[in-house]
C-alpha cells in the first residue's frame, strides 16, 4: 500500500471512529447533547469535562477495532489544557463558537516528508466530501509548522477532532514550540 493510500485509509478511520464514538455517547443519550456552534458562555463547561473524560476512558476500544497501517500517535486532550484554552477564549472581544476553537480534544499525529504532505494537501478537495472532512489548513507560526485537519461529521452536537501532519524536518521544532507555547499551564 502506497504511502497516500495509507494516509487516506487513517484520515478515514479517523473520521469513522469520530462518528461511531459521537453516535455511541451522543445519539444513546449517554452525553448530553448541545449545540457547540455557540459560544462558551452558552456552552456548560462540565459538558466538556464529560465528553474529555468519556473519551479518554473509551478511545482505546474504538482505535483498536480501527483499520489503520500507518504510524500515529494520538493524544486526549487534559482538563487543564481545556480550561487554559476556555480561559483564553472567553476573554476574547470576538468570541467564536466552542466547535471553531475546541477542536481538538482528541487530537491524532503523523510525521512525514514534505513530498508527501504536499501530496495529501493536493487530495484534500478530493477528499472533503467522500470522508466527511470539516475543514484544514496549513499553520505557519511561530516557529511551529503542521497541516491541521478536522472531522465533524457534519453536526454542531459533536466535538471535532484533529489530525495533525508535521514535516518531519520541523519535528524538532514543533516538540519545542508546543512545549513553550501549548503547555504554559504545567508551570502555574
Amino acid at each position: 500500500m502506497d504511502k497516500i493510500t495509507q494516509i487516506k485509509q487513517l484520515v478515514s478511520e479517523i473520521n469513522r471512529l469520530h462518528r461511531e464514538f459521537s453516535h455511541d455517547y451522543f445519539e444513546a443519550g449517554k452525553i448530553e447533547k448541545i449545540n457547540l456552534s455557540r459560544t462558551i458562555v452558552h456552552v456548560p463547561v462540565p459538558h466538556l469535562y464529560t465528553y474529555r473524560l468519556t473519551l479518554h476512558e473509551s478511545i482505546n476500544d474504538y482505535l483498536m477495532m480501527a483499520n489503520i497501517d500507518i504510524k500515529y500517535f494520538y493524544r486526549v486532550k487534559t482538563r487543564e489544557s481545556i480550561d487554559d484554552k476556555i480561559a483564553r477564549f472567553s476573554i476574547r472581544e470576538d468570541q467564536y463558537p466552542v466547535n471553531n476553537w475546541l477542536n481538538d480534544i482528541f487530537g491524532a499525529r503523523i510525521v512525514l516528508n514534505a513530498h508527501d504532505i504536499k501530496l495529501v494537501m493536493d487530495c484534500l478537495d478530493d477528499w472533503q466530501d467522500a470522508l466527511s472532512l470539516k475543514n484544514w489548513y496549513l499553520r505557519n507560526k511561530e516557529g511551529y509548522r503542521g497541516l491541521h485537519i478536522y472531522f465533524k461529521n457534519k453536526t454542531n452536537f459533536y466535538f471535532p477532532w484533529e489530525l495533525q501532519i508535521w514535516d518531519e524536518e520541523d519535528l524538532q521544532s514543533n516538540i519545542q514550540n508546543h512545549e513553550k507555547f501549548k503547555r504554559n499551564f504545567i508551570n502555574a
